[in-house]
């Protein structure tokens, strides 16, 4: 063979073989790729500790897999989040191994640093399964890290509307049905209006607390005449009430300086330290005109116990304690959700509302109402606490250019209180977009003129302006008993619906 033939051939092999080595150098071989994961589903395991969204799991936790193509030895989980490594700086992949776990199938234990992000797996040939996700990962809060108030609003509360209708009547019922049923506190009704309930009596009180009950007073309130009603509040306290719920509902809605006499008289009477809650509606964006900025703002309710009753309003109780959180928590006061028993809610979702109740960090939950709760629902209030169960955390309501209401109004008093030159309207005004755009500025935010997540945990760092509404013009009307509507402009809105239909009466 010619020698200028030979290194044709010979060169021609060398190329085949470097090809040959780099195909079997870059592509899985085909027992590698028989094993490609593919994830079809994964979920928070076991389903008992987990939240009623499968995608959520806490640090620490378990997820389960579901799909083709798992192997019981060298498959990893690998999270978006990445973490430093120990040694150089790098940073390296966050993974947690994949196990067999009988009657399990796949699971993985998630890492306790690891964050929400999408996630995918890696077998020992570097094959690569389909990304998914997201997941999120939020730390459940255990029981022991809730800050309790110290008040009688902590613990399992019930609502009492007649004593007539509950248990029997008599003291020693009440008392014995509230051990059963692990129930450790009672809200009495005191007052209605401008008059005094006399089943709230010394007696009661004197007899319900010898049995080791907390008593607190509720009444309901409208407005026509603040001076009483406050004076009636005092009366509940003086009778020796451990607390007292204001439930100031659709005929508060516009008086803002009713709202403003009665906090100050009461106060006037009670003291700045005694503990008074607000139960109202729970949706605050559907109550523009409510002023929920006087009744838990300086110098008024400490506590707020919004009424969250989700099979009247339509919905998921996951659902409505979301939207209550959200619109609520700008206030600033420790909130004790108010749960249904009247319309025999599903033993589960009684359950389900607790467990949140706490993951949220309630201290304390109550319910209404005592006459109107079914054997299933006393048995569902009853002990052990179901484990808590950590919600996605909400977010907070966004103010914009045209925005309306009571939580703008809040907002505003903030930015006065930051110097900014705004003014209580409960409109998002010009100026409030332009002041919302300079404190964004002064506290090194994204200037969006907007109330946002970033903006109000700046916002709420300064406390609210003090505003008057108690005008003569005011004053005068509410003396007359005519309860017109008085305060920013968002006073005159509408409600833009009654989530709670007013069945069964009370709160």
């Amino acid at each position: 063979m010619p020698i200028r033939q030979r290194a044709v051939r010979t060169r021609t092999a060398t190329l085949l073989a470097l090809a040959a080595a780099a195909l079997s150098f870059s592509a899985p071989s085909a027992d590698a790729r028989s094993h490609v994961p593919h994830i079809s589903s994964v979920r928070c395991w076991p389903v008992a500790v987990c939240s009623r969204d499968p995608h959520t799991v806490a640090p620490g936790g378990r997820l389960r897999f579901r799909g083709h193509g798992f192997t019981r030895h060298g498959m990893v989980v690998v999270w978006s989040r990445r973490a430093h490594s120990a040694s150089g700086g790098k940073r390296a992949a966050l993974t947690s191994k994949l196990r067999v776990r009988r009657g399990d199938g796949y699971v993985t234990s998630v890492p306790t640093t690891a964050k929400s992000g999408r996630i995918r797996i890696i077998g020992s040939h570097g094959v690569r399964s389909n990304v998914v996700g997201p997941l999120h990962v939020h730390k459940t809060i255990a029981p022991h890290a809730i800050r309790g108030s110290g008040t009688a609003f902590d613990g399992n509360g019930m609502w009492i509307w007649y004593v007539s209708k509950s248990a029997d009547g008599t003291t020693a019922g009440i008392s014995a049905q509230a051990a059963q049923y692990g129930v450790n506190t009672v809200f009495v009704k005191s007052s209605d209006g401008t008059s005094w309930w006399s089943q709230f009596s010394p007696t009661l009180v004197s007899q319900l607390k010898a049995s080791g009950l907390h008593v607190c007073a509720w009444q309901f309130v409208y407005g026509k005449d603040p001076a009483t009603e406050a004076a009636l509040g005092a009366r509940a306290a003086q009778t020796g009430a451990d607390c007292l719920v204001i439930d100031a509902e659709g005929q508060y809605e516009g008086l803002y300086s009713q709202a403003q006499t009665y906090i100050n008289d009461l106060r006037a009477t009670v003291g700045p330290d005694y503990p008074v809650g607000l139960a109202s509606f729970p949706y605050v964006d559907f109550h523009p005109s409510l002023p929920y900025s006087v009744f838990l703002g300086p110098n008024g309710a400490q506590y707020n116990a919004p009424q969250v009753y989700w099979k009247a309003i339509g919905t998921s109780v996951d659902t409505a304690l979301s939207h209550t959180y959200e619109w609520n928590s700008v206030y600033g006061r420790q909130i004790f959700p108010l749960g249904q028993l009247y319309d025999n809610p599903s033993t589960s979702d009684v359950q389900r509302f607790r467990a949140l109740s706490e993951g949220y960090g309630a201290p304390g939950v109550s319910w209404w109402s005592w006459q109107s709760a079914s054997t299933a629902g006393w048995q569902a209030i009853a002990p052990p606490e179901p484990a808590p169960v950590a919600p996605l955390p909400p977010g907070y309501p966004l103010l914009k250019s045209g925005s309306k209401g009571d939580v703008v109004l809040w907002a505003q008093e903030h930015l006065m209180s930051a110097g900014q030159p705004v003014s209580p309207t409960g409109t998002f005004d010009t100026a409030t977009v332009n002041g919302v755009g300079a404190f964004q500025a002064a506290n090194a935010l994204p200037v969006t003129g907007q109330v946002d997540n970033n903006t109000w945990p700046a916002l709420l760092r300064y406390p609210p302006a003090p505003v008057s509404w108690t005008s003569k013009k005011a004053r005068a009307s509410a003396a007359s008993g005519a309860a017109r509507r008085n305060g920013p402009r968002s006073a005159f809105l509408h409600a833009k619906r009654y989530e709670i239909p007013r069945t069964p009466p009370g709160p």
